[in-house]
């Protein structure tokens, strides 16, 4: 029994050292590729989240717009583009749609006038508070289902994970 123990002990140690992918302990499979767990969940989420822009009138892309723009104006187009990380010819038409419906403003830029300042109206912070509120109100749902700790770390690297994401 002792050699068992130390046996025990000396895998115990061995975690920090195992290869990505391989299980920590030789009972435990190996872990999922990060793709396969995350890719799945955003598809579940983006579900989820279709009926609730549905009701607000909204595309993915024009949320995704109206999140991006706060208070502080964006400059061009083009750097509204690389924010979202879309091709600048596919925000064109969601950026003409949502100004069409008075959700935004572009307006030339005082320090070049061939610039266009973007900017949420009102109406457009409204609209994606509110369509933020009820998406965030049915994520909690299935946050929910965490336990307290597991929730909060899962929060904390999740956003370290996503901040990170739009590094080189």
């Amino acid at each position: 029994m002792a050699e068992n123990t130390a046996a025990d002990a000396s895998t115990a140690a061995t975690p920090a050292t195992a290869t990505p992918g391989s299980p920590s302990h030789p009972s435990d499979p190996p872990r999922p590729d990060l793709a396969a767990m995350v890719v799945p969940l955003g598809r579940t989420l983006m579900a989820a989240e279709q009926p609730i822009l549905d009701a607000h009138g909204l595309t993915m892309w024009g949320y995704v717009v109206l999140l991006h723009l706060d208070e502080k104006p964006i400059r061009t187009q083009a750097a509204l583009a690389e924010a979202v990380r879309a091709d600048k010819t596919r925000i064109i038409p969601v950026l003409d749609d949502l100004e069409a419906r008075g959700l935004l403003r572009r307006q030339p830029d005082p320090e070049d006038r061939r610039a266009r300042l973007l900017s949420l109206t009102a109406e457009g912070r409204h609209l994606r508070d509110a369509t933020q509120a009820a998406i965030q109100e049915g994520e909690e749902h299935l946050l929910a289902r965490l336990p307290a700790a597991d929730r909060e770390g899962f929060l904390r690297g999740l956003r370290t994970l996503h901040d990170l994401s739009g590094q080189p």
